[in-house]
């Protein structure tokens, strides 16, 4: 099946690893850094989980804020300070702190796991729908590696991220909160022993950039990765045919190897600033020991004060670590943010007009109109084509690789809108019509067939509704029923991937009883028998007739003599129509379709 010039898998794209000209990573359209406000249309309805998670928050806060308080009652009421509170009333309230802080610890990290859970699996789901609704020409030019990427590792750095950026929300306001009790007890201890805020402000002004670049570079170098693996394991039987196997580990080695150093450096990044906190920390609480001893010894402070002072000093630098271990978590997030919306804004080039139409007749007719078309600009596959299908005509196709046979094919099902001229079905251009409806009518059977995971009945079924009677039925018409019978559990044997436990002429007639199934009114079928030996190619044929009969037909093929019997065959060369006519009209004007023949049959007898 020719590809008419196409950046099929992107296979087109090369540049260094881990750069954007890799695998069509420039397709993405570029966003606004505002991930936060594109995400939360995903969180808003679920507004009151969201509200119930920030009040456990807001409750552990306060318990956090509270306990070292009643700590200083305590050592109060033990050092006997006149005015003191009773010792049992303090152990008392203590203990409920202590329960009330791990009930609220514990509903604010359910909660907000739930919550985390729920918005990415709708931002899963909407990915999903969106890759449903793209354009072919993006599917051309990505990995499918890349697009998993996204849909996995991206998320799922997401929803780490969620599940912990509402307790980190209440880190920053237990900060406030400590600052808040620090400067109430003791103003001045407070502001010696916070002079070391400024060291880590400009710690953190340094640190950021380079935290940034290191995260958001260890994310595309898995995708590189996730887009060589998945290739060569969709490539495995050229790989080997090949015998690539030590060149390609050579190539996957230095990709796996640039990914290694980025997450290396993403880990140093995320993990440098934990012992930084940590020597302010100590830097801090010595403040409070060495000043605080010697205002407790002058009489300024009582000890009850000092002790609370060591206890929420320790808790102070406590949520600036794990703010600092979230803001990396932030980083990944973002960066992985940007790389799902970036999915989510390619462009949806094929969507109905408000005024589209449902095809109504039950006999179609189907029209290109001068067309013109091509996968990239400047460089036209088809060009000014002009041909029409009466209902239940069946037309040949027949041309070299890259004359447009395929990409009429696509035309005709709408997976592209053309340049120039129109398509029509039933005099309607296909661009005033709806996609389902075009779907509905219009059917393509290729020459790799594409069987999915699950029954033989499934895949048979996968375009239609019927029954399983109705299955049957096709699966007889076809001649396909006698081989499923034969398999362990007949239609209910369940497929291996792709169908590779079939051979490919089981697979192709599987195909056809799905396109039967379905009913068509337009029939496609793009080499559906460039596959097939000739062994089971007159079983095929048989197949083929039955398939044919009554629609509107166009066959796509190499072999000229599974065409004879087409109504008019259409010769193609260069995207142009070079002559049409019946097989008979054609030999005798000995033109180019002539001169095909005879070196197609040739080569048969030859062979």
């Amino acid at each position: 099946m020719e590809l008419g010039g196409r950046a099929v898998g992107g296979g087109n794209f090369h540049g260094a690893p881990g750069t954007q000209s890799e695998v069509g990573e420039e397709i993405f359209v570029a966003i606004d850094s505002g991930i936060i406000r594109r995400i939360w249309p995903f969180v808003a309805p679920y507004k009151k989980e969201l509200a119930f998670a920030v009040i456990a928050v807001l409750a552990f806060v306060a318990t956090q804020v509270c306990i070292p308080y009643a700590i200083r009652l305590a050592v109060d009421s033990i050092v006997g300070k006149p005015g003191s509170f009773d010792l049992n009333s303090v152990l008392s309230a203590f203990v409920f702190l202590i329960i009330l802080n791990a009930a609220s610890s514990y509903l604010q990290e359910t909660t907000a796991a739930r919550l985390a859970q729920k918005v990415i699996f709708d931002l899963r789901k909407a990915m999903f729908v969106h890759l449903q609704k793209i354009s072919l020409s993006f599917m051309d030019k990505t990995h499918v590696g890349r697009i998993m990427s996204r849909l996995q590792g991206d998320v799922n750095a997401l929803q780490e991220f969620f599940e912990t950026s509402i307790a980190a929300t209440g880190d920053l306001v237990l900060l406030f909160g400590i600052i808040g009790m620090l400067l109430a007890m003791e103003w001045r201890l407070a502001l010696l022993s916070l002079t070391v805020i400024p060291v880590l402000v400009a710690i953190r002004a340094v640190w950021l950039p380079w935290a940034k670049s290191a995260f958001s570079r260890a994310r595309d170098t898995s995708s590189i990765v996730n887009g060589a693996l998945a290739e060569n394991i969709g490539g495995v039987r050229i790989v080997q045919g090949s015998r690539r196997e030590a060149a390609n580990l050579r190539d996957f080695s230095e990709k796996v190897d640039d990914n290694y150093r980025a997450h290396l450096a993403a880990s140093f990044a995320s993990q440098i600033m934990v012992p930084a906190v940590d020597i302010l920390m100590g830097a801090a609480t010595a403040v409070v020991i060495v000043i605080g001893g010697k205002m407790v010894s002058d009489g300024s402070i009582d000890i009850g004060v000092m002790v609370a002072f060591i206890f929420y000093v320790q808790r102070f630098f406590d949520p600036i670590r794990t703010v600092s271990m979230q803001y990396t978590m932030m980083q990944r997030a973002t960066a992985s943010g940007k790389r799902i919306f970036e999915v989510l804004d390619v462009p949806i080039a094929l969507e109905d007009k408000p005024i589209a139409k449902n095809i109504a007749a039950n006999e179609l007719s189907l029209t290109f109109e001068n067309v013109s078309f091509g996968y990239r600009p400047g460089r036209p596959v088809l060009k000014g084509v002009s041909f029409t299908v009466a209902p239940s005509e069946v037309v040949a196709l027949v041309g070299p690789t890259g004359s447009g046979k395929t990409s009429i094919a696509a035309l005709a099902h709408r997976f592209y809108d053309v340049w120039d001229g129109r398509v029509l079905i039933n005099d309607i251009d296909v661009r005033d019509l709806k996609q389902a409806s075009i779907g509905a009518n219009v059917a393509i059977v290729l020459q790799d067939p594409f069987l999915f995971t699950g029954t033989v009945l499934e895949n048979i079924l996968y375009a239609t509704a019927a029954s399983r009677e109705a299955a049957i039925d096709a699966a007889r018409a076809v001649r396909a029923h006698e081989f499923i019978m034969s398999l362990p559990n007949g239609y209910d044997t369940h497929l291996e991937q792709r169908g590779q436990n079939l051979s490919i002429g089981q697979r192709q007639l599987l195909s056809f009883a799905r396109a039967l199934c379905a009913d068509p009114k337009i029939l496609i079928l793009d080499e559906a028998t460039a596959s097939i030996d000739s062994f089971v190619e007159a079983e095929i044929q048989q197949a083929l007739r039955t398939l044919l009969t009554g629609r509107t037909s166009i066959v796509i093929a190499h072999r000229l003599a599974t065409v004879r019997d087409a109504h008019r065959i259409i010769v193609l060369r260069d995207g142009a129509i070079l002559e049409q006519g019946s097989h008979t009209d054609l030999l005798n004007n000995d033109g180019v379709y002539a001169a095909m023949y005879r070196r197609n049959i040739s080569s048969f007898d030859d062979d």
